[in-house]
């Protein structure tokens, strides 16, 4: 059967009732235009059940805005999608060319802190944000009685003399399901080890986050980044007012899996609508380390929660902690996410 928000319904039902499928769910590829924006290749996703969201490939097939119901869930910045012909990679500069956004990717070879690590200067979190998909590919098509949309792409980080590590990508939805599974696999294609970092950078933002709404996480163990982090650490699940100045807070999370070896992280806002929650779920086998962004400053306005493979602190920090992982010659990487929305007591059924 064939899931829709009105009911359920076959294939043939469905057929009946449109003139195209286009009508009720699409992948509608697409350029933006004007601005700093201007040229990148994006990509709508819509499936009749109330979420919505646009990928932009050429950012590498990040998720750049996504709503529910009318109800925005991820957090903007206002340095829009900027294609990356404006990206600045030393330091902070890949600020400049932040979106925020329901994801944006860090990795391949390095994310974190601004570093130098074995004679090489590394920018704030990586370039794989900022690297146009190749061999981009948008379907919809029905599989048995699911009506399936799906968006694939490969990022590939290389340099002569150096690292040639490639991530392909799959973004999977189906008709009426109010999320995504997404599918990477990082593959080192060049002939000598290569470094690999990678955090998944979700960015959550009013009117999901706001006071009275909750991260809820399985935490076993809780550390504060810094003496910032340390402040109220006790707070970290709760949303506060905005703030001007507000400092930010990251804290570094140890979480259970359940018996299958999922975790499952999400923000629960039990005052929107009948009660809304983003539930993120992945392997803490391929992932193991989560990263929670607490900003709760006016204008940034936001909560990131980050399953990576590695903390933030810089690849010489996880180097000399002897967590830096890599990838040797034709060594792939396999990694699998559920992004979904819940709502109402699904939703509640979330909070402790």
């Amino acid at each position: 059967m064939a899931l829709f928000d009105k009911g359920t319904y076959t294939r043939e039902e469905l057929l009946q009732r449109v003139g195209s499928m286009e009508q009720l769910a699409r992948v509608k590829l697409h350029r933006l235009a004007e601005g700093h924006e201007d040229g990148a290749l994006a990509a709508d996703v819509t499936n009749s059940s109330g979420f919505a969201f646009t990928a932009v490939a050429s950012r590498g097939l990040d998720i750049s805005t996504a709503t529910y119901k009318g109800h925005a869930l991820a957090w903007r910045s206002a340095q829009t999608d900027r294609h990356p012909a404006h990206y600045e990679p030393s330091g902070l500069g890949w600020l400049r060319s932040f979106p925020g956004g329901l994801l944006t990717t860090c990795g391949l070879t390095w994310m974190g802190a601004p570093d130098i690590d074995d004679g090489v200067e590394l920018g704030l979190h990586g370039r794989y944000s900022n690297t146009p998909a190749t061999s981009v590919c948008s379907r919809a098509q029905w599989v048995n009685d699911d009506y399936v949309l799906s968006l694939e792409g490969e990022v590939r980080e290389a340099v002569v003399f150096g690292s040639n590590v490639v991530l392909r990508r799959r973004i999977e939805t189906t008709l009426g399901r109010p999320g995504f599974t997404l599918r990477d696999t990082v593959t080192n294609e060049g002939f000598e080890t290569a470094p690999h970092m990678l955090l998944y950078h979700i960015n959550l933002g009013y009117p999901l986050v706001d006071v009275g709404a909750r991260v809820i996480l399985p935490a076993a163990r809780t550390t504060p980044r810094d003496a910032d982090a340390e402040e109220g650490a006790e707070r970290w699940p709760e949303i506060e007012p905005p703030v001007a100045g507000c400092r930010e807070k990251v804290y570094f999370h140890t979480l259970d899996e359940d018996s299958d070896g999922w975790a499952r992280a999400a923000l629960v806002n039990p005052g929107l609508a009948d009660g809304v929650a983003l539930s993120i779920r992945y392997r803490p086998e391929e992932l193991p380390c989560f990263v929670q962004w607490k900003m709760m400053g006016a204008g940034t306005y936001v909560v990131g929660l980050e399953p990576a493979n590695a903390l933030v602190l810089g690849r010489s920090a996880e180097r000399s902690a002897g967590r830096l992982q890599s990838l040797e010659p034709d060594e792939t990487r396999r990694y699998h996410l559920e992004i979904d929305v819940l709502e109402g007591p699904d939703a509640l059924a979330l909070m402790p």
